[in-house]
């Protein structure tokens, strides 16, 4: 099944920024896909697209009257940016909302920071929120790599006690 490009999803947040005045809403114009599409698109189940609503992390773009959900390509996007964070960085759901929290506000800093009636002082106070933010977010990662570096050290650990079990059988 085909997925988002990693490479549109990372870009997501800055392109709903720059495309749109609220972030995440789609063209008036722009095809939206039912759930089972959207599903079948990236790879997931409903089940998960729906859990992800219930959580918070994705809203659709629009609901029919009859309460079915359309999912826009920036929604995809997301979803994708999500599994990414899943498989690459090994963050859980919640970590992933805190991230993909950061990641929103950052690019509404950049929206009002380009915004030629932002004053200097805005723009100074925009930015060290955003910087507040990039370290919150690298903070996260990490704790993250800490824990790999810690598992890796264990892991190192048990395989060199296997190692000296073979070589004591060897010996005999």
């Amino acid at each position: 099944m085909a997925t988002v490009p990693v490479a549109q999803a990372v870009a997501s947040p800055r392109k709903r920024a720059e495309e749109a005045d609220e972030p995440g809403r789609p063209d008036e114009n722009a095809p939206l896909l039912g759930i089972g599409a959207a599903a079948q698109r990236l790879g997931v189940s409903e089940r998960a697209l729906r859990y992800y609503q219930q959580l918070g992390l994705i809203v659709p773009a629009r609901t029919t009257p009859g309460g079915l959900r359309r999912y826009s390509e920036n929604d995809l996007a997301r979803v994708g940016r999500i599994r990414e964070l899943q498989a690459l960085l090994g963050l859980n759901l919640d970590e992933i909302a805190v991230v993909l929290r950061n990641e929103d506000r950052i690019a509404q800093i950049c929206l009002a920071y380009r915004d030629e009636r932002t004053s200097e002082d805005k723009r100074r106070e925009l930015t060290r929120e955003c910087l507040a933010l990039q370290l919150n977010l690298r903070a996260t990662v990490e704790a993250k790599r800490a824990a790999l570096d810690t598992f890796l050290t264990d892991l190192d650990t048990r395989i060199g006690r296997a190692r000296d079990l073979l070589a004591g059988h060897q010996v005999r």
